[in-house]
């Protein structure tokens, strides 16, 4: 591989910085981007491994994570409480995924490919693990923020309970317990919006 094709790559992936999320970021002064989204999930996944559910291999995990949305460079973002065709949406996401990573020769780019459909598939203890840290993360933020974003959405907590158990539950049950009280405190609290 050529510099001149890794700089193509990595001009390519700082459009990941322009796909603007959902979520403020703590301090609600804006709102994160997805390339921000990826690099705090994965250093968490860092600093959470010791309470994964399964023992992964920490060095895929974060490689997944930092490619799990690239994706969204052509396909943007799409709120994890948007009720939309799960498969629509994965299958727009691969074709992002191919064409950003396909600037990279063949040899490099086929196992990264691999890598996020891994991770779309969510049946590896990595995926599972991973999956966790994607959930949980945004739900920190709105935590941190009073609950913003779910107002401003009209999100329910029944809403966010049901979409993000499983997966943080089966990727690390340890961060759900945390996670789950924090709700409830928010709950009481009435940081939740009314279904819209």
């Amino acid at each position: 591989m050529s510099v001149e094709q890794c700089v193509r790559f990595l001009l390519e992936l700082d459009q990941l910085k322009k796909v603007i999320r959902k979520t403020k970021i703590t301090g609600g002064e804006r709102n994160e981007n997805s390339a921000e989204h990826s690099w705090q999930i994965a250093l968490m996944a860092l600093a959470l491994e010791p309470y994964a559910e399964e023992p992964v291999v920490i060095d895929r995990v974060v490689r997944m994570l930092l490619l799990h949305d690239v994706g969204e460079i052509d396909a943007g973002d799409v709120i994890v409480y948007a009720k939309v065709d799960a498969a629509q949406r994965s299958a727009e996401e691969l074709s992002g995924v191919k064409r950003v990573v396909g600037t990279l020769p063949q040899e490099q780019a086929a196992p990264l490919i691999e890598l996020w459909k891994e991770f779309e598939a969510a049946q590896t203890p990595e995926a599972r693990f991973a999956h966790a840290m994607d959930r949980a993360a945004p739900v920190l933020l709105h935590l941190s923020n009073g609950g913003h974003g779910w107002r401003e959405y009209g999100i329910t907590y029944e809403r966010v309970v049901s979409r993000i158990r499983g997966e943080i539950e089966q990727g690390c049950p340890a961060l759900w317990l945390y996670v789950e009280a924090r709700l409830k405190e928010a709950q009481q609290q009435k940081w939740f919006g009314d279904e819209i």
